[in-house]
């Protein structure tokens, strides 16, 4: 709940016509979705303009409309209007002015890979007794991030955000629009480089989130990322820095792992035993960022372990489906190096009597280095496929590659799009039932239409 007054001091705005004291319900972007007594706050996209919307808002009966233009006709008296230079940044001010109304707990996840699953799993184990706001799938970016904190109310007890970057500056304005008390960083990969430049680039944009930390200021940093080992010795003063990881000693460790198919189990700090259900060893990290949150929040070791034993993955994220009498590890929401060497790995963990088959889309945004991560990966795929269906120019590097790598010409096939990797798959390789099909590429490559979704 709002007033217009409250509005208008966030976003420094003008109050072109209404009251001041006049309640909002609720602020909404969509005006296919508006509600009476909401407001509706103008947005511009590259193929709309929310101000053509603003007659549709006025019929739903909204009590405000925050915009960059003035309406050009006559609106009804009783409605505000306030006049903002930008409607998108008025959006992250409404954010910040509602963050700093709570007192609870705001946990922000960032990283190049596992930040949806870290940010699930999070929220999952906080919510066993408590109410928590999470941002809904990857709502992470300039316009998801504060819708989602717009809803904060007293009766959340958590929140739990996932903070995306694809150019410099993301995350430190998303970071300080959400001033988290607990920031966590899952790794720093070679992902968005177009703009990034670089793992030094990348660690830069994603480490602003220890920047903006609010009280108490806690960093969770995996410990076996090289790019966040300096930044976990330096424990910075007024930053409580906590590890997790596999490979190096940190606060919280997993070992004796064992992996049986489709699902995993594992030790923390030698002692407490948890099981996730997935084929993917990696998961193990977004867990033990669960783990600590939980831990540092009050809960035991074991109502996270019956928390965690029962995750859902989220969809397209290394999840085990059967089609028609076909196995697939889906794991078609995205895909860079980094996080495709931990599919192949968890393929390569899995039992199968017959081929390992992975259809690869192209990985996208990665500037300047694209080729050369595309010729790269082919080792990892020539030593733990039997065929590759390559799905797009990029992809074609890595076919070329794993000929180049000793593979016969009959165990690889280049299309353009998924639809013909499909047909490719069923037409030429006629898979059976005792063969494994991992797919995966970019989102833009929307590799989920191989599997018919």
């Amino acid at each position: 709940m709002f007033r217009v007054d409250e509005i208008v001091q966030a976003t420094k705005g003008l109050l072109i016509q209404g009251r001041l004291t006049d309640e909002i319900t609720a602020i909404s972007t969509d005006s296919r979705k508006l509600k009476p007594l909401e407001a509706f706050l103008v947005l511009r996209g590259k193929n709309f303009d929310g101000h053509d919307f603003i007659a549709e808002s006025v019929k739903a009966r909204v009590s405000c409309i925050i915009v960059e233009n003035k309406p050009k006709f006559l609106l009804p008296a009783d409605l505000a209007v306030i006049k903002v230079k930008d409607t998108t940044l008025a959006l992250g001010d409404i954010a910040r002015f509602q963050r700093q109304k709570i007192d609870f707990p705001v946990i922000a996840v960032t990283g190049s890979n596992g930040k949806t699953t870290a940010k699930e799993m999070i929220a999952w184990v906080l919510s066993a007794d408590a109410r928590v706001l999470k941002n809904e799938g990857t709502k992470n970016n300039q316009i998801g991030l504060p819708q989602t904190l717009i809803q904060l109310s007293e009766k959340d007890s958590y929140a739990v955000v996932e903070i995306g970057t694809n150019h410099f500056g993301e995350v430190d304005y998303l970071a300080k629009i959400a001033r988290p008390n607990i920031g966590v960083i899952t790794n720093i990969g070679p992902s968005h480089l177009e703009f990034l430049k670089d793992l030094k680039g990348v660690a830069k944009e994603k480490t602003a989130l220890l920047d903006n930390l609010a009280k108490p200021a806690i960093a969770l940093l995996n410990a076996d990322d090289k790019s966040l080992q300096g930044l976990i010795k330096a424990q910075a003063k007024g930053r409580k820095i906590f590890s997790y990881g596999i490979n190096k000693k940190s606060d919280f460790c997993a070992s004796g792992i064992k992996i049986k198919n489709a699902k995993i189990e594992f030790k923390v700090n030698s002692k407490f035993n948890f099981e996730l259900l997935t084929p993917g060893d990696y998961n193990i990290y977004n867990a033990l960022a669960a783990i600590a949150v939980g831990r540092l929040l009050g809960l035991s070791y074991a109502q996270l372990r019956a928390r965690l034993a029962v995750f859902k993955f989220p969809k397209g994220r290394l999840n085990l489906i059967e089609a028609k009498g076909l196995r697939y590890i889906d794991d078609t929401y995205n895909s860079n190096p980094l996080s495709l060497n931990a599919a192949l790995t968890a393929l390569g963990a899995m039992n199968c009597r017959g081929r390992k088959i992975l259809i690869m889309g192209d990985m996208l945004e990665l500037g300047k280095q694209k080729e050369l991560l595309h010729r790269q990966i082919a080792w990892s795929i020539t030593n733990t496929c039997d065929l590759l269906i390559a799905v797009g120019r990029l992809a074609w590097i890595t076919a070329s590659a794993a000929r180049n790598n000793g593979w016969q010409a009959k165990q690889i096939f280049c299309c353009a799009n998924a639809s013909q990797a499909r047909d490719l798959l069923f037409k030429k390789i006629s898979p059976k039932a005792d063969d494994l099909i991992l797919v995966k590429g970019s989102r833009s490559m929307k590799m989920e239409e191989v599997l018919g979704t």
